[in-house]
């Protein structure tokens, strides 16, 4: 098939489902993503395999992975898709109100439970055309490359420092303090370093295999360990684990406020002197100076600024 030929048959939404075919690794989970049906996405699949004279996707065991020529094309696909999403709305300065573009975010649920809700509710009262789509960030989360690939937009989650590999915008800082029943004994006598290191902790499960998160960090450089007797990859679901039983949650105050009033949980000091826990909001060179990520980042800005308001808290 000669060259202008094929073009004329690859039209964008091809290419979409090329790329999230290939990055979600599935048929059945790219349809969902994509809003269609499978046997659609598996008729958009024969065609690109087709087109590329190549399987594209092959079974590996229980899964499925990228052929050689495959894994070459994310990446000029992403860059395909990102340069026509941005191609007319930059022209015309990004227009919220009239913009149909699908926003990507992934975030960390060690956010403040509010900050997500008031996010999507701002993007979709100023473009209600616009479609969001929430990542979480996972074990399997490789944000680097999905910035890079163009799978999502802008990362929102809390380091002790940021990448300095990415662009940064700071949100916000927030002091760190215990979460625990209101039956915890450290709440009926105050707890020194020892016993609160001694305490039964709860920690969210690490994002990557010996990560540790911004508390244990710390402790290391301390040469301190605690005691992490249960983990949990859904941190919305801790305060409520923490209600029932004697163990510890150490974080960010602004996430802990959010449930003593709904459960019998109260805030203690820490007794080791912690940093302020920092969040932002991270994105690539390449989503740098378009018209609607920045504006996607000043909406993340806002409504982070709107938290610390209404909390009392000061800038970090």
């Amino acid at each position: 098939m000669r060259e202008h030929l094929l073009f004329d048959k690859i039209d964008l939404h091809l290419i979409r489902v090329l790329h999230t075919v290939l990055t979600e690794r599935s048929v059945s989970r790219a349809a969902i993503r994509l809003g269609m049906h499978q046997p659609a996405v598996s008729g958009a699949l024969k065609r690109l395999r087709d087109f590329a004279d190549d399987p594209l996707l092959v079974r590996c065991g229980a899964s499925m992975v990228p052929t050689e020529a495959a894994m070459r094309m994310i990446d000029p696909a992403a860059r395909i898709l990102q340069s026509a999403e941005v191609l007319f709305s930059d022209a015309r300065g990004f227009e919220p109100s009239r913009a149909e573009n699908t926003f990507r975010v992934a975030a960390s649920d060690y956010l403040d439970p509010l900050f997500l809700p008031q996010l999507v509710a701002q993007i979709k009262s100023q473009a209600p055309l616009c479609r969001v789509d929430i990542v979480p960030l996972t074990a399997s989360s490789n944000y680097h490359a999905q910035l890079a690939h163009g799978e999502v937009d802008v990362v929102i989650g809390n380091w002790s420092s940021a990448p300095d590999d990415l662009h940064q915008g700071r949100l916000f800082g927030d002091e760190v303090v215990c979460l625990v029943a209101n039956g915890h004994p450290a709440v009926r006598r105050s707890w020194d370093r020892q016993a609160w290191l001694d305490a039964d902790h709860i920690a969210p499960a690490a994002l990557h295999p010996g990560a540790k998160g911004v508390i244990d960090d710390h402790l290391s450089s301390l040469g301190l360990q605690r005691n992490i007797s249960a983990r949990c990859p859904y941190f919305g679901l801790i305060p409520a684990m923490v209600a029932s039983t004697l163990l510890v949650l150490t974080t960010g105050r602004q996430y802990c406020e959010r449930f003593t009033d709904i459960l019998p949980v109260k805030i203690l000091p820490c007794p080791i002197e912690f940093p302020r826990m920092m969040y932002y909001q991270l994105w690539h060179e390449r989503t740098h100076t378009s018209a609607s990520a920045r504006w996607l980042r000043e909406r993340v800005k806002s409504v982070a600024a709107a938290l610390r308001k209404s909390e009392g808290a000061t800038h970090p």
